[in-house]
């Protein structure tokens, strides 16, 4: 088993957030009590990322969005498992405190594959992305991911791939999200899930969702008309022997969604002064959602926390038929 967190050396250590903390002095990975009997006891659980609650979502909304989150999943009776890196450690379940402490810091480091040791290292304050946060669920032993959009292949640069098509790649853990996000390049980055043996699944459609839209006519050859049918092929996947990780693509409520238009246009203009910005790396998605969301009168931001809430549903409800089955 993964979580092999029960039989070791346990010490009470005081974390960054003020509290005590019964951690195993023998991993750097450290799942809640709540979280270990759980899946001790083959109970739903889902995991979510915390990058959303520091980067993603202006304060204090994130962590009402977050702590919404978790009461989602514990109203279907889902154990809710927040990732994130504090004192140290890989943490897989926070407490409210916790959460807050991400939401209102200034000094949380965004941590993906290429950081994840130096955040250990430093014991500093992290935040998971999609990548880090699937292998934190891998680790954990979770296999339902909830979050907003993946990242994938930026437009005008092929070589500028997101580290969260590497983790779909490697690790066995299902994503449940809106699509990828709008600014990148939609079409090459379902070429590259296709390439890498990602399977995507729509979820009550046959057009792959484009986080902020419904889709643009993006056919998808896999299909779920339920949450029932999603968890029986995520287990069929994985049964025959397959190793990737599989996204089960969850389109916005129609009436949520975003004027495609307005999202295209606002990027395309956002694309020109990011070159003349000269701005590159992980500085591009932050600066473009800011600029789409100003362009759309903020319409983009009540997207998102919309289709994240969204998300996390029917995460829950896989994860219950997931281990119903």
């Amino acid at each position: 088993m993964e979580n092999r967190l029960l039989i070791n050396i346990f010490v009470i250590k005081k974390n960054l957030s003020g509290s005590y903390i019964c951690v195993n002095e023998l991993s750097i990975i450290k799942i809640s009590d709540e979280i270990q009997e759980a899946l001790k006891d083959k109970k739903p659980v889902v995991a979510l990322e915390s990058t959303l609650i520091s980067h993603g979502l202006p304060s204090p909304l994130n962590i009402d969005v977050a702590l919404k989150a978790e009461s989602i999943l514990r109203d279907l009776q889902v154990v809710p498992a927040t990732a994130a890196l504090i004192d140290g450690y890989l943490r897989v379940g926070l407490n409210p405190e916790e959460i807050e402490l991400l939401g209102s810091s200034n000094e949380v480091t965004k941590t993906s594959f290429n950081n994840l040791g130096e955040v250990i290292a430093n014991k500093t304050l992290g935040a998971t992305t999609v990548a880090s946060t699937m292998f934190a669920a891998y680790k954990s032993g979770i296999k339902v991911f909830a979050t907003g959009g993946i990242g994938g292949v930026h437009r005008g640069s092929d070589a500028d791939i997101s580290a969260d098509l590497k983790a779909l790649s490697d690790l066995p853990v299902a994503v449940v999200c809106a699509g990828v996000k709008s600014i990148l390049d939609i079409p090459k980055t379902l070429e590259a899930l296709e390439t890498l043996g990602v399977p995507v699944i729509g979820y009550k459609t046959d057009i792959f969702p484009e986080f902020w839209t419904t889709g643009r006519g993006l056919k998808l050859k896999i299909t779920a008309s339920e949450a029932k049918e999603a968890a029986r092929i995520l287990k069929a996947h994985w049964e025959i022997g397959l190793k990737t990780g599989q996204l089960v693509a969850v389109p916005i409520p129609e009436e949520k969604s975003v004027d495609q238009k307005i999202v295209e246009d606002a990027v395309s203009e956002s694309l020109s002064e990011l070159a003349e910005a000269g701005i590159t790396g992980n500085a591009i998605s932050p600066f473009l959602l800011k600029k789409v969301s100003e362009a759309s009168g903020g319409l983009t931001l009540e997207a998102n926390v919309d289709l994240i809430l969204n998300n996390v549903q029917v995460a829950g409800e896989v994860a219950i038929q997931m281990a119903n089955d």
